[in-house]
């Protein structure tokens, strides 16, 4: 879904709407990518001389880091150096512009530079600004450094990822920073939602260790009321069973799931242990959960006598459901993907065709699209800078400054 030309594909529902990007690694700049693949304009502010290590995480071809191409979609990119007098001034003339701003500075810091709440509010009364830092605005951690992990750590999410005799385990990519950055966009959006109403624009305050703490589920709720803390169980469930990954006769595995109780008679009808159902323990997903072993086993030797295939088409016309375990490999071939475009190809200057992640939903009527991947370090200063109705000699003298 690149985009063939100004003028030629219908506009995003977010068009109109400017962010300023100032954050970097990396919930903070996807959340602003959410925003911009659905037309708003997003302008990427890095500092001329440490740009966003987004940049150089990953892999690289020719090298161009791979992982930017894909958080910096959609943006146009420029330098300053906010810390400045130039680069303050600069942000704050384009902060008047602007409709949200998403930074995740440790506290304090834009507030050392004349960029707190008090000077970008004065310069615009209608502004959001998004703060996205790993611990909030105030507490007594609010000041430490922090990344995802520490908030995959501290949610008590790594406490009950693994097996039951292993350590607790942390996912191998950014999953607290992608849920806070979900999260953000969405807190964006009704701030924004908020601002029609009232005219004036507000802060979000967002942590990055609370939003995966909701994704939980009722774990405070279950601690408050009856003391229970989830232990690990590995692939199972404490909730429903069977629910594991089981390894076909020809060596792939299989993840089955049995959340509602039909499902789970489905299963153990087309495994061939129907008696199982009659158990009184059978009748409730936690009696299931207690006897895990049991139907694991049932299952899981069905399963290793049959080849993945053969498992699939059965479980597909038992109504029953069951997913291969995939690599990248996998997605990338997959027909479902293929269908709804999950995985598109973008035309890009530097790289020529590359595929990635296509925007996270549909819309009828105002769908949104990738217009560009991401661009060069700086390559979009002196338009942006122009159109703000800087001179020439203005921003030669801001580079003078080294605030370019």
């Amino acid at each position: 879904m690149t985009d063939p030309g100004p003028g030629s594909r219908s506009p995003g529902p977010l068009e109109g709407l400017r962010v300023l990007d100032l954050a970097t690694l990396f919930a903070g700049p996807l959340a602003a990518t959410l925003l911009g693949d659905f037309g708003a304009e997003v302008v990427k502010v890095e500092h001329p001389d440490r740009p966003d290590p987004s940049r150089g995480h990953g892999p690289a071809k020719d090298g161009v880091g791979l992982w930017w191409k894909l958080l910096g979609r959609n943006k146009r990119t420029i330098t300053l150096d906010l810390s400045t007098p130039g680069g303050r001034d600069t942000l704050l003339r384009l902060a008047a512009t602007a409709d949200v701003v998403v930074e995740n500075f440790r506290p304090g810091t834009l507030e050392k530079w004349g960029l707190g709440w008090p000077e970008l509010s004065a310069a615009n009364p209608r502004l959001v600004l998004a703060r996205v830092t790993a611990f909030g605005q105030r507490g007594p951690y609010a000041h430490r450094p922090g990344f995802g992990t520490l908030a995959e750590a501290m949610s008590g999410f790594a406490a009950i990822t693994g097996e039951p005799d292993g350590p607790p385990t942390l996912p191998p990519f950014g999953l607290a920073d992608s849920i806070a950055a979900l999260t953000t966009a969405y807190a964006v959006m009704t701030a924004l939602a908020g601002r029609d109403r009232t005219g004036c624009g507000q802060v979000v305050d967002l942590a990055i260790i609370e939003p995966i703490l909701t994704v939980l589920g009722p774990h405070p709720l279950w601690y408050d009321q009856l003391g229970y803390v989830q232990p690990r169980t590995g692939n199972r469930s404490t909730n429903n069973a069977p629910r594991n990954t089981y390894r076909s006769a020809d060596g792939r595995w299989l993840a089955v799931s049995t959340s509602a109780q039909s499902v789970a008679e489905r299963v153990l009808r087309l495994v061939g242990r129907p008696e199982l159902i009659a158990e009184p323990w059978f009748a409730t997903g936690s009696g299931r959960a207690a006897h895990a072993h049991v139907l694991d086993e049932a299952v899981g030797g069905w399963i290793g006598r049959h080849k993945a295939d053969e498992v699939v088409a059965a479980f597909e016309e038992a109504e029953a459901a069951v997913a291969p375990v995939y690599d990248i490999r996998d997605v990338m071939a997959d027909p479902q993907f293929a269908a709804l475009d999950t995985v598109t190809e973008v035309e890009d200057p530097e790289l020529g065709p590359v595929r990635m992640q296509n925007v996270l939903f549909r819309l009828s009527g105002t769908p949104g699209g990738i217009r560009w991947a991401g661009r060069p370090h700086g390559a979009d200063t002196d338009a942006v800078l122009t159109e703000l109705g800087l001179t020439g000699a203005e921003i030669a003298a801001l580079r003078t400054e080294r605030a370019l």
